[in-house]
């Protein structure tokens, strides 16, 4: 069948050799809807980002713009504002009829660590093409904060589809009615499900978070370790409107209640790209049974990871910012997202990465 293959498929891509790994897979790897990567042992710290080409491998472009080798083994940091390159543990000989699609994991967007995988030959980040045979890298750039990392850490996950089964606005409405995809009122269902951004104060007039410019090093393993007031500015409004700064990083939410039926996924895309010079979808795939509850879709909301480009740009509440695009899985995954898999965003609100401490 069609579709985004779940769970019990990719683990029989991995018994059947498809997907492979120098190391043992490990509990957990295998979400809903995709397969976390894994860093290697080593990092190439490259003078700047770059595509293989067709013809040519990744190992030969870093021959050609490496500038130094950082061992992982113990440790080390990868600074702000440099590019690396990190082959990955795991590699793919996918079928004929299987691609593959790769995006940051949440926790990874929500540091605005830019994170993309690159493959031998590829023209385009995070897209494998049906038949790859070959490795698979992880290019880094930390944009906001330097982090530590370590081999066996999982910032990106790769996705698998046969075919395509993206719903069109007719099958959305349907499902909509049926499913409650978004809370509140009429969805705005245009080549998606739009969303909007919710700058309605919240506890202490609470409506965001800008990133700190100067902060200290963000070890990736630490969970719940550090205090957000050492890395963002909470952000304020009575207006219910925020100016975004060009080159600045917010963490925003969306408006409305998200929800991922079991036999979908989704994908964040643009509105419109010429709504205005932001960007909201550094980490934007959804797994089926987000925001999903067994007597109905209660939803959960969509966190935003907002950088502004080239003007400073006002955002109001309720401007739609984005648009999630639905896709059928190929069969209803065994696990779902937040059933029993200890999900860190289910339900979520507005929430910095897991690395932070509540409150």
């Amino acid at each position: 069948m069609t579709g985004v293959l779940p769970s019990q498929e990719i683990e029989t891509l991995i018994a059947q050799g498809a997907i492979a790994a120098d190391v043992p897979f490990v509990d957990g790897q295998v979400q809903p809807a995709s397969l976390d990567l894994r860093l290697g042992q080593v990092a190439y710290r490259v003078r700047a980002s770059f595509l293989a080409g067709q013809g040519r491998s990744v190992a030969d472009r870093i021959d050609e713009f490496e500038m130094h080798r950082i061992e992982l083994g113990s440790g080390a940091v990868l600074e702000k504002g440099c590019v690396y390159l990190v082959p990955l543990m795991e590699q793919v000989r996918l079928p004929a009829d299987v691609q593959a699609i790769a995006n940051a994991k949440s926790s990874t967007g929500r540091l605005d660590l830019l994170t993309r995988v690159i493959t031998d030959g590829g023209v385009e980040f995070d897209r494998i093409g049906a038949g790859y045979d070959g490795p698979l890298y992880a290019e880094i750039c930390p944009r906001s904060f330097s982090v530590l990392v370590r081999p066996g850490m999982r910032l990106n996950q790769i996705r698998f589809r046969r075919g395509r089964s993206v719903l069109t606005d007719a099958e959305l409405h349907i499902l909509h009615d049926a499913e409650t995809l978004v809370g509140g009122g009429t969805p705005v269902i245009s080549e998606g499900l739009g969303f909007s951004v919710d700058l309605h104060p919240g506890d202490g007039g609470l409506v965001g978070y800008r990133a700190r410019p100067h902060t200290g090093v963000i070890d990736l393993d630490r969970i719940g370790a550090y205090d957000p007031q050492d890395y963002w500015d909470e952000l304020r409004s009575d207006s219910r409107q925020l100016i975004l700064d060009p080159g600045a990083f917010y963490i925003l939410v969306s408006r409305e209640a998200v929800h991922i039926p079991p036999g979908y996924a989704a994908e964040m895309a643009p509105y419109l790209a010429m709504v205005g010079e932001f960007r909201v979808h550094y980490a934007g795939f959804f797994d089926p049974g987000f925001g999903h509850a067994a007597a109905g879709g209660a939803g959960a909301r969509g966190v935003l990871e907002v950088r502004c480009h080239e003007a400073p740009f006002v955002l109001e509440h309720g401007q739609i910012v984005g648009r999630l695009v639905y896709e059928r899985m190929s069969q209803v995954p065994t696990q779902l997202y937040g059933a029993g898999i200890a999900s860190n965003y289910q339900g979520q609100g507005l929430k910095l990465s897991k690395h932070f401490r509540d409150g």
